[in-house]
Formats: C-alpha cells, sequence, structure tokens
C-alpha cells in the first residue's frame, strides 16, 4: 500500500513551480499539509475539495 500511495504524488517542473503535488493538479502537497496540520480533519478537506480522495491526503502524510 505504501509504495500506491506515493505514486499519487508528482513532480513537474511545468505543475505547481515543481514542487510536489496530487496527481499532477495544482494541488500542492505543502498546501494539503497546512490545512491538516491546522486541524482539520481529512472529512474536512474532502468536502472543501471535492475532486480530492482519500488515499491523495493519506498520500500527503506519507510523503511528510
Amino acid at each position: 500500500m505504501e509504495t500506491t500511495l506515493l505514486t499519487r504524488i508528482t513532480l513537474n517542473p511545468n505543475v505547481g513551480h515543481g514542487k510536489p503535488t496530487i496527481r499532477n493538479t495544482r494541488y500542492l502537497v505543502e498546501g494539503l499539509l497546512e490545512y491538516l496540520a491546522a486541524g482539520d480533519s481529512i472529512d474536512e478537506v474532502l468536502e472543501s475539495f471535492p475532486d480530492l480522495e482519500k488515499e491523495d491526503l493519506l498520500a500527503c502524510l506519507q510523503y511528510a
């Protein structure tokens, strides 16, 4: 499962200024971790960003 989750993290110099993103989208891993660190639950983040999946946030946590 670990390897599968980490495949959701992408590095692309043309997306997110080359910072780690989720599935080559505009969602920066750093930004999503900030939401979680501020106390938002995974469900709250998913509610705010419906195009994300729970596994995306788990991948961020694992990456960190």
